[in-house]
C-alpha cells in the first residue's frame, strides 16, 4: 500500500479515504456482518492436530488486497504465458518426452518422480487437453516484482474460498466495491462450467466433482463449488467402471459419466493401478481414462508439474517448448543432483533453504520416514544419488499488505494464488484470486494450518462493472426440470441422518424421563430399572455425570453424517446439529448436573432441525430417503420402548412413561379421560393413524414415502420391500388394542428391521450382484 516515499499508492487511496471517513464503530460493525455471513453459510476449514482434525471458522481478514489495473494486466499476460508453457510441458512428458530425449531435462526427474504415473504415460497421444484448471502461487518481492513461488496443477484449491471471500467482503463493504468498480468473479466460473459441459459432448451429460470426502481440509470448498456450478459431488465409492465406461452408482441404477473435475490426488484415484492401499478411489479409473471415455480435469499425473526441481530448468524448458522467455520470474532454485550445484548450495546455506526435489504425494505423506524428512532440518546430501532428491531455494522475502489487527492496520506478509481456466479460445485468468496473509510480520511461511488468514483480492476498473450471473440471460427459454438421479452414497447418508437424528431424540426423551423421575424424588424402582436398560441399548449410562457423554456420541453421529452431505440441505439445519454438540460439550465442561434442562434444550434444537429439513429441503428423492430413515427409527424405537415398559406386569408409572416418551400426554387428556388404562394408551401410542407420534403413523408415512422412490410403479407386481411394508400396514390398521402386547410389538420391531434391510439392499448397495440377489431372493 505504501510507496517507497511513504505515500499511499494511488489505487489504494479511494479505499483508505472511505475507511477513514467512517464513524466510530462502523468499520467493526461491517466486519461483524461479514463474520455473520460466514457463520450462517457454515464456511469452515479443517485444521489437523496430533490426534484428529478440527473444524475452524473461516479466518477472513480486511481490507482486500488491491492490485492496480495496469499491474494486473501485465501479471495476467505472464500467467497466461506460464499456463501455455505448463500445458506444453505436461503434453511432452506424457507424450513424446522430447525434453528428456534431447537432454533439456534430466531423465531422473521423470523416472524417479512419484507423480509420473506409468499407467497413463502416453495419455497425451489421445489429443485430449491434460490441463484445464490451474493455480499459480505468487509472491511480491521488495522491488515490487511478482515472483512465481510454485505451480498448483494436481487439484488446485482455494477458488471456492475466493468466491466466499468475495461474497462476505461485498456484504461488509458493498459501497466500496461498487465505488472501485471491482471486477466480478462469476464470469470466470460461468466460462469454466461451460467448458466442463463442452467436454461432456453435445448431450451435455452429467459432470461430477470428485472429492476425497469430508475429512479433507477443503471439503467445504468441494461441496460449495459443486452446488455453485451444478455438479454432482462424488466420492470414489460413488463410481464404478464397467468395461471402459465410468458410471455413477445412483438410487435409480448406474448412470454414465464422462467428465470429472478431480479434487482427489491422483495416486489415490485407482487402487488397481496406482496406490494399492487407497480406500477412497475407484478401481479401473485409469482404464476409463486411457480409453478416452472419461475426461479428468486435471489429468492423472498432472501433479508432476508441481515438482520443485523443475523450477531449476524453467528457462531451458520454456525455450525448447514454446520458444519464449517466461515473463514471470520464478523463485531461484538449484537442483542438487549435480556436484557443482550441490557445492554451491552448501556454501550458501545461510541464504538458501534445502527442500525436497519431488512433490510429496499423499501416499508418501503416510510414511513416517517421509514425514520426518519434511519436518526435520535437512543435511546437505553427500553424493549425487542422494542429491537427486533435494533442491536449494532462495528464501522468499514477501511484501506486506495492510490487515486490520488488534492495534488497527498492521503490515502482514501476503501471497496470492491466481487461477486460470482453459477453453477453446485459450487460457483465462480469474480477475482476483485467493490471498493468504501470515499471522505475524516476520513469518516466512504462510499457512492456514499454522494460523494464517485469508483476504479478498480486488482488481479495480475505470469503467462500471456489469452484473454477471451463472443464470442464463433474461428471455432464454426456461423449463423446470427435476433434479438428476441421486448418488447412492448421498441417499445412504440422508437415510442415516434421519435415523441418527431420531435416535438422538429418542435417547434424549428417555434420559429426560429418567432424570425427571429421579429429581422429583421417586425411589428407584422397576420402571427406573427398565428405563436404564433401554438407555444402555442407546449407549447412555444413567450414572451421575455419564448420560451427557452418551448423548454427545449420538449428537456427533448425526452431525458427522450431516457434514458429508452439506450441499443437500440448508446451512441452518447443519448448524443446528452442531449447536447440539456444543450444548452437550459445554454441559460436560461445566460439570452441569441439570440433566432435565439440558435434554429439554436438545429436544428444542432437534425440533428446529426437523422443521428446517421439512420446510426448507427440496422434497424430492433425497428428502424422501431422510424421511424413510426418520420413520423407520421412530417406529422401531416406539415399538421397542413400549414393549419393554409393558412387558409382563407393567410397573407403576409405565403408562405415563409411554405417553411422555411419545409426547402424547396432552392428546391423551383431550381424547380420553384423565384415568389411564393400558388399552387406551396403547391405542393412542401404537394404533392411532392420526397421532404423529404413533407407530401406525410412522408405518403409514413410510409406505407413502417409499411408494414415491425410484423404480416403484403403480400397477406393477410389487417387490418384496413393498409387500412387507403393506402387510405391516394392514396388520396395524386391523389390530385391536387388546391384542397389542410385547410379542406383537417385538414382531413389529423385527418387521421394521427387515424393511430397513430391504430398502438398503434395493437402493443403497454398490454391488450389482447384491442387487441381483435381492431381486431374485426368497421372500
Amino acid at each position: 500500500m505504501i510507496a517507497p516515499g511513504g505515500a499511499v499508492r494511488p489505487h489504494w487511496t479511494p479505499l483508505m479515504r472511505r475507511l477513514a471517513a467512517m464513524p466510530g464503530g462502523e468499520v467493526e460493525r461491517r466486519f461483524a456482518s461479514a463474520r455473520q455471513y460466514l457463520s450462517e453459510a457454515g464456511v469452515f476449514h479443517q485444521v489437523y492436530g496430533e490426534e484428529s482434525e478440527q473444524s475452524h471458522d473461516w479466518p477472513l481478514g480486511h481490507p482486500a488486497l488491491i492490485i492496480d489495473r495496469a499491474e494486473w494486466t501485465a501479471l495476467s499476460a505472464g500467467l497466461v504465458q506460464r499456463a501455455r508453457f505448463l500445458e506444453a510441458l505436461l503434453t511432452d512428458l506424457y507424450g513424446e518426452r522430447r525434453v528428456v530425449a534431447e537432454g533439456v531435462l534430466p531423465g531422473v526427474l521423470v523416472g524417479r518422480n512419484p507423480e509420473f504415473l506409468r499407467p497413463v504415460a502416453d495419455q497425451a497421444r489421445l489429443g485430449i487437453p491434460l490441463l484445464s484448471f490451474i493455480a499459480v502461487d505468487l509472491g511480491r518481492g521488495p522491488d515490487g516484482r511478482w515472483w512465481v513461488l510454485g505451480d498448483r496443477t494436481q487439484a488446485p484449491s482455494g477458488a471456492g474460498f475466493a468466491l466466499e471471500n468475495r461474497v462476505a467482503t461485498s456484504k461488509a463493504f458493498p459501497d466500496l466495491s461498487r465505488a472501485l468498480n471491482v471486477e466480478r468473479l462469476a464470469g470466470f466460473f460461468r466460462n469454466f462450467r461451460e467448458m466442463l459441459f463442452a467436454l461432456g459432448g453435445p448431450e451435455r451429460s452429467r459432470i461430477g466433482l470428485l472429492t476425497s470426502g469430508p475429512h479433507n481440509e477443503t471439503y467445504y470448498e468441494h461441496a460449495y463449488l459443486a452446488r455453485y456450478l451444478g455438479l454432482l459431488l462424488l466420492e470414489g465409492g460413488d463410481l464404478i467402471v464397467h468395461g471402459d465406461r465410468a458410471e455413477v452408482r445412483t438410487v435409480d441404477g448406474f448412470q454414465p459419466i464422462r467428465v470429472l473435475w478431480r479434487r482427489l490426488d491422483a495416486d489415490f484415484c485407482d487402487p488397481l493401478e496406482l496406490f494399492g492401499a487407497s480406500r477412497i478411489g475407484t478401481p479401473g479409473l485409469c482404464r476409463a481414462v486411457r480409453s478416452g471415455a472419461l475426461s479428468l480435469v486435471n489429468a492423472l499425473g498432472s501433479g508432476i508439474l508441481e515438482t520443485p526441481a523443475l523450477l531449476a530448468f524453467q528457462k531451458a524448458l520454456a525455450k525448447a517448448l514454446i520458444g519464449e522467455e517466461l515473463k514471470l520470474p520464478t523463485i531461484a532454485t538449484w537442483w542438487c543432483g549435480d556436484e557443482a550445484v550441490r557445492r554451491y548450495v552448501a556454501e550458501n546455506a545461510g541464504r538458501l533453504q534445502l527442500g525436497p526435489a519431488f512433490p510429496a504425494t499423499m501416499a508418501a505423506a503416510g510414511d513416517e520416514t517421509s514425514a520426518q524428512r519434511r519436518s526435520e532440518p535437512q543435511a546437505m546430501p553427500a553424493t549425487a544419488r542422494e542429491g537427486v532428491a533435494f533442491v536449494g531455494q532462495e528464501i522468499a522475502a514477501l511484501s506486506t499488505t495492510p490487515v486490520f489487527g488488534a492495534s488497527g492496520l498492521e503490515p502482514r506478509p501476503v501471497t496470492l494464488r491466481a487461477f486460470l481456466m482453459r477453453d477453446e479460445e485459450g487460457w483465462h485468468v480469474m480477475p482476483g484470486g485467493f490471498a493468504r496473509v501470515a499471522d505475524s510480520r516476520d513469518a516466512r511461511v504462510i499457512s492456514m494450518q499454522r494460523g494464517g488468514g485469508s483476504i479478498d483480492v480486488w482488481i479495480p476498473s475505470d469503467q462500471p462493472i456489469k452484473p454477471i450471473s451463472l443464470i442464463g440471460p433474461r428471455g432464454d427459454r426456461f423449463a423446470r426440470r427435476l433434479p438428476g438421479a441421486l448418488p447412492a452414497r448421498a441417499a445412504d447418508n440422508l437415510f442415516w441422518l434421519g435415523r441418527y437424528a431420531e435416535r438422538c431424540e429418542g435417547a434424549t426423551r428417555l434420559t429426560r424421563l429418567h432424570a425427571a423421575r429421579t429429581t422429583e424424588g421417586w425411589a428407584a424402582g422397576e420402571l427406573e430399572a427398565r428405563l436404564a436398560v433401554i438407555l444402555k441399548d442407546y449407549g447412555v449410562d444413567i450414572d451421575p455425570g455419564r448420560p451427557k457423554r452418551g448423548l454427545l456420541a449420538l449428537a456427533r453421529q448425526a452431525a458427522d453424517t450431516a457434514s458429508r452431505i452439506r450441499e443437500r440441505f440448508s446451512p441452518d439445519a447443519w448448524r443446528t446439529l452442531n449447536e447440539i454438540v456444543s450444548l452437550v460439550l459445554d454441559a460436560i465442561a461445566e460439570d452441569d448436573q441439570a440433566t432435565v434442562e439440558l435434554t429439554s434444550a436438545i429436544l428444542t434444537q432437534l425440533s428446529g432441525f426437523a422443521g428446517l429439513a421439512h420446510e426448507n429441503m427440496y422434497q424430492f428423492t433425497g428428502w424422501r430417503f431422510m424421511q424413510c430413515g426418520r420413520a423407520l427409527e421412530r417406529g422401531q424405537a416406539t415399538a421397542a420402548v413400549i414393549s419393554s415398559l409393558i412387558a409382563g406386569e407393567a410397573p407403576v408409572g409405565a403408562l405415563e412413561a409411554v405417553l411422555t416418551f411419545t409426547d402424547s400426554s396432552v392428546t391423551y387428556r383431550r381424547r380420553y379421560s384423565v384415568d389411564l388404562s393400558e388399552e387406551t394408551v396403547v391405542d393412542l401410542a401404537v394404533l392411532d393413524p392420526l397421532n404423529p407420534r404413533s407407530l401406525a403413523f410412522q408405518v403409514n408415512r413410510l409406505a407413502e414415502v417409499t411408494s414415491a422412490l425410484p423404480g416403484v410403479h403403480l400397477g406393477e407386481t410389487p417387490d418384496l420391500l413393498i409387500r412387507r411394508l403393506a402387510r405391516l400396514r394392514v396388520r396395524l390398521q386391523t389390530a385391536d388394542a387388546v391384542e397389542v402386547d410385547s410379542a406383537f410389538l417385538d414382531r413389529v420391531v423385527g418387521d421394521l428391521s427387515l424393511i430397513s434391510d430391504l430398502l438398503t439392499q434395493r437402493y443403497l448397495l454398490s454391488s450389482p450382484r447384491a442387487r441381483a440377489e435381492w431381486l431374485g431372493g426368497p421372500e
